[in-house]
């Protein structure tokens, strides 16, 4: 085979115009209507050809088109416009830069599989990339100084197409890194810098890319290098492929190769936040330099890393979480565990919930958790699974007490508002919703928005997403050589004054996407409604290996060529951003129908709301803290069933009564100027509960306050006087739990005279054994709440006991007073833990000491 020299050609733009290849590598234009509009005005056939890549366009567009517009006055003001609005975002006085003030400074390394930032970019798959998508975007509006660390798939994840059977099919295009907005990164030599990781012994080298989002740079690591070996340069071929091996491999090179490309770059690496458990090999990598380089030893490592690491769980499925067999992680960690200074079963239990047992896999979840002092899920009821889920890890805590807390999910509103509606609230509410799109006040102006210009919007965009869905089914029958009364049909497909019901996400089985087909006479009627008509449109991937998931795709095609359906149902092949963006801006109501608690948050419900669109869902993930009642509509009332075909058959009754009584007849109960007054009140209502709160510059905010700012300030102090905090608060926990086993509860005192009354206050009494520790080394707490039918006290909550300075021969003497709160029988315990300032949670060590009448009196 010959040898072959690569060429990388750039775009040349005359003089004037070169401007619009700076713009078209930030990735702000993605949201922001004028830029958009400004490529799209250069050529829309070739826009649309190009996938909406500006970089592609400007390299592709011909010269005498080129020519023109550097003639065209209008288009350069224009453009200049465009530029001038982009300086100013990025020289803006930020959120961060006022909450940051006076306080230490330091960067936020985001770590995350995927990015999910715009279809031009298909380096992501789902909820969890979007998501971590507008994470970045959310960052640069709010001026965090965040850094995002991934992985470049040459391949990506599949585009999906269906075969005239309806069954999925899929293709791997290969990605051009060059014809998009990255730049490779560059050494000071002009030489590509690259990172190396080991694996089975031989060095595996990654590139870096940089991108680009607003203020917010991400790098991305790519190991199609010449000098690896074939097999090496495929690991990051494609997004969640290959075996379960690549799958290792891929995680060591984004948190192994992620946390040494930001050393390479010289990008301090103050706070880590790990997004899903894919990246928690990072967690290890930065234990790693701390011994090596700093000369601390692991558990004095660890406690920095720990103190200074986020982990956000996305999952309540345990088969979505990645676990690797101990021989396999023995073969690939063994030379790191000699770097760490610690044995091979000190390092597999770090990732084990039960730290004893061998047989047990490797969960990079546990591992994340472990190296972490803040994990989250990403709804409150998400948070909630969560403790159910990782409970083992702290075995002596209450499982409701278990240290995982929750910030909801939220949607970058800007990214996924449509024109029409983003002028409507210019007009209304001014310009604050842009800056400040978190801010309650602003979003309440939505009521002197005219009902009729409300709802002439809604149709518009009603309208404009019919356009589209039948566009697209035209494209998916011409790629399967359909004859042309079917594009005929096709054309015509849909009507665009019809109530319209969006259902769009991954086809996995717990989303139940055939929940609605579960009576098809029912809904037949449902559509085919003479006077009040309604449509639905599908979209959605299953993953390749999942056959279940495209058994449901196949069902809704099946159903969606059945006489009955077949103007009223259409299933858009290759659900994507720009398929998202369509059908969020343009139903009525998104449909979500998962099987709870399994959704943990979900954020495609949130992304209709801004643009008009409401909500009918499951009371799962974000809904159960979005649904007020009057603001869209909630499938039951967060049963949990154990029989999974009696709740299908139970929520699916549920879901047809609700279309057929309350949805439908709402949409259609026109006043005399054919305005749905009613459905227009409850989309103001919608709007302002949930478009202020379910957004992530919300989010990120929330993140920032509980976590990046505080553990900045961690960093710092930890890292003073040779890490001289970090040595004592290790050497202090080493301690503690020497001597844990001798701490007891050894008498427990509640004097009281007669039967106690609402209102009344009990004295608590107790004293402490401590075996050397001191009483400010120990929290001591009545535990109560009411009883269960075994006597326990499932769910209690807690009183702080105080010291009173005082001992005796049982030891040192704490006091409380428990207000009686409401009549009933309570049960009422003891409890003590260890305790210093600076942990990140009172039950950081894992160490709960129980009042036991039976030790006591031993």
């Amino acid at each position: 085979m010959p040898t072959i020299q690569t060429v990388t050609i750039l775009p040349s733009l005359p003089e004037r115009l070169a401007p619009l290849l700076t713009l078209a590598r930030n990735l702000w234009w993605t949201w922001t209507p004028r830029a958009i509009h400004l490529f799209q005005d250069m050529d829309r056939e070739l826009w649309e050809r190009c996938g909406h890549n500006p970089v592609a366009l400007l390299g592709s567009i011909e010269q005498p088109r080129l020519e023109a517009l550097e003639r065209d006055k209008i288009f350069l003001a224009r453009m200049n416009e465009v530029l001038e609005e982009l300086d100013r975002y990025l020289n803006f006085q930020t959120w961060y830069g006022t909450a940051s003030e006076g306080r230490a400074q330091g960067r936020i390394a985001y770590f995350s599989a995927e990015f999910g930032l715009h279809e031009s970019l298909p380096f992501y798959s789902g909820g969890l990339g979007i998501l971590a998508g507008d994470h970045m975007k959310s960052a640069s509006d709010l001026g965090l100084p965040m850094v995002g660390v991934g992985l470049l798939y040459k391949h990506g994840y599949f585009q999906q197409y269906l075969n005239p059977d309806g069954w999925q099919l899929e293709t791997y295009p290969l990605n051009e890194f060059d014809n998009m907005p990255l730049t490779l990164v560059r050494d000071e030599a002009g030489e590509p810098l690259t990172v190396s990781v080991e694996i089975l012994g031989r060095e595996v080298k990654a590139r870096i890319w940089s991108l680009v989002v607003g203020r917010v740079p991400i790098y991305l690591l790519d190991t199609d290098v010449p000098t690896n070996t074939l097999a090496d340069r495929q690991i990051t071929s494609f997004l969640y492929g290959g075996s379960l091996e690549t799958r290792l491999q891929q995680e060591m090179i984004l948190g192994i190769g992620g946390f040494r490309a930001l050393r390479a770059l010289d990008l301090c690496h103050t706070v880590c936040h790990m997004n899903e458990g894919h990246s928690a090999f990072m967690a290890v990598e930065r234990i790693r330099c701390l011994v090596e380089e700093q000369k601390l030893d692991f558990d004095e490592a660890l406690e920095v890393v720990r103190a200074t690491n986020i982990f956000t769980t996305h999952t309540p499925v345990p088969a979505g979480i990645d676990r690797f067999p101990p021989e396999l992680m023995k073969r690939y960690f063994a030379g790191m565990v000699k770097q760490l200074g610690i044995g091979m079963d000190d390092f597999l239990a770090l990732g084990r919930m039960n730290p004893a047992d061998p047989a047990e896999p490797f969960c990079m979840a546990v591992l994340a958790i472990k190296t972490a002092s803040q994990t989250n899920g990403v709804s409150k009821l998400h948070a909630e699974v969560s403790r159910r889920m990782w409970a083992e890890i702290w075995p002596r805590i209450p499982r409701h007490e278990t240290p995982i807390t929750h910030v909801t999910n939220g949607v970058h509103t800007l990214g996924w508002l449509s024109s029409e509606m983003a002028r409507l609230y210019e007009r209304y509410l001014g310009s604050r919703w842009i800056d400040e799109p978190a801010n309650h006040a602003v979003w309440e102006r939505v009521d002197l928005i005219p009902d009729f210009e409300l709802w002439r919007s809604r149709e518009r965009l009603r309208e404009w997403l019919i356009a589209f869905a039948r566009r697209r089914l035209v494209q998916q029958l011409k790629a399967k050589g359909a004859p042309g009364y079917q594009l005929d049909q096709a054309e015509e497909v849909l009507d665009p004054e019809a109530l319209t019901i969006g259902f769009a996400r991954r086809f996995a089985t717990y989303k139940r996407a055939n929940l609605i087909f579960r009576d098809p006479e029912r809904l037949a009627a449902i559509l085919n409604h003479k006077d009040r008509p309604v449509q639905i449109v599908f979209a959605g991937k299953a993953h390749p290996k999942d056959m279940e998931g495209k058994e449901l795709i196949h069902l809704v095609i099946q159903m969606a060529n059945r006489p009955e359906f077949r103007n009223r149902l259409v299933f858009i092949e290759n659900y994507d951003i720009e398929v998202a963006r369509n059908l969020v801006q343009g139903v009525d109501v998104w449909l979500n129908t998962p099987r709870r608690p399994n959704e943990a948050s979900g954020t495609s419900g949130m992304k209709v709301v801004a643009n008009g669109g409401l909500n009918l869902s499951i009371l799962d993930g974000w809904w159960v803290e979005g649904y007020q009642g009057d603001n869209g509509w909630a499938i039951g009332a967060g049963e949990e069933y154990d029989d999974h075909n009696y709740q299908d058959d139970v929520e699916s009754r549920l879901l047809y009564e609700l279309l057929e009584n309350t949805v439908v007849p709402m949409f259609y109960t026109r006043n005399s100027q054919n305005i749905p007054v009613e459905w227009v009140a409850t989309i103001r209502n919608s709007i302002k509960s949930i478009a202020p709160f379910f957004n992530t510059n919300r989010m990120v905010e929330e993140y920032a306050n509980s976590a990046y700012l505080p553990k900045i300030d961690t960093w710092h102090n930890l890292e003073k006087e040779q890490w001289r905090e970090a040595k004592e608060i290790c050497t202090w926990k080493k301690a503690v739990q020497q001597k844990w086993s001798g701490v007891s509860i050894t008498d427990v005192q509640l004097p009281m005279e007669g039967t106690p009354k609402v209102g009344d206050r009990l004295p608590i009494r107790a004293a402490v054994e401590m075996d050397g520790l001191s009483p400010e080394e120990v929290r001591v707490e009545a535990y109560i709440g009411r009883l269960d039918a075994e006597g326990n006290i499932p769910e209690g909550h807690a009183l702080p006991l105080l010291y009173t300075g005082e001992r005796s021969e049982r030891g040192h003497l704490y006091q409380g007073h428990l207000l009686c709160l409401s009549s009933g029988r309570i049960g009422l315990t003891l409890r003590c833990y260890p305790y210093r300032k600076g942990l990140s949670h009172k039950f950081e060590l894992g160490l709960l000491t129980w009042w036991d009448v039976g030790e006591a009196a031993e």
